[in-house]
């Protein structure tokens, strides 16, 4: 069930980690949820999606985004872990079949909720915490996708995490030499 834990310390790009979260914006007067999907060893935000509730649709565009993303770097979701909650969205036929069959990845589950997956509650906190007055400021939906757009760009290319030996998430893929960078720099245009 939890394949994560039987891994120990995972390869870079062997293991995302998942799970819905809520953002309060227009002053806190609304609400809307984020879904990334984040790297363990490297900590890249691959995928994300935003949207009013955390369902299968919202999940799936994630999903996408993470496929399109590893594709921009000639990479393919299949046998990698998608490590996450036992939520009913995940648990649902239209993820599994989307994640197992589609995309021939793997699936973790968490077997005591948040305590299990303390990396993805871990960065959603502090994503949300660094940037809760820029969410409480969107407007709407479509402002708050695009502060959203922006500060996981900042994330993934500029913020430097000790974890990564100071340095921001691309930088320690192309310090590592896990992708090449004039690869690395097509999936970035992405985002």
């Amino acid at each position: 069930m939890n394949l994560v834990a039987r891994i120990g310390k995972p390869m870079p790009l062997q293991v995302l980690y998942t799970d819905f979260t809520t953002i309060r914006y227009a002053g806190n007067g609304k609400k809307a949820c984020l879904m990334p999907l984040v790297d363990d060893a490297t900590k890249w935000v691959v995928g994300w999606a935003v949207g009013f509730r955390p369902n299968t649709e919202l999940a799936l565009d994630a999903l996408s985004m993470a496929k399109a993303t590893f594709a921009d770097v000639g990479l393919r979701l299949e046998g990698r872990i998608i490590h996450h909650d036992q939520d009913t969205v995940y648990t649902g036929y239209r993820w599994l079949r989307s994640v197992l069959i589609k995309h021939r990845a793997r699936i973790s589950f968490s077997e005591n909720g948040a305590k299990g997956n303390t990396s993805m509650e871990s960065f959603n906190g502090r994503f949300k915490g660094e940037n809760k007055r820029l969410f409480y400021e969107a407007a709407n939906i479509w402002e708050l996708k695009r502060l959203v757009a922006r500060q996981i760009e900042y994330y993934n290319c500029r913020r430097r995490h000790s974890t990564l030996g100071y340095v921001a998430p691309i930088n320690y893929i192309i310090q590592e030499e896990i992708l090449p960078q004039p690869v690395l720099g097509l999936a970035l245009q992405r985002s």
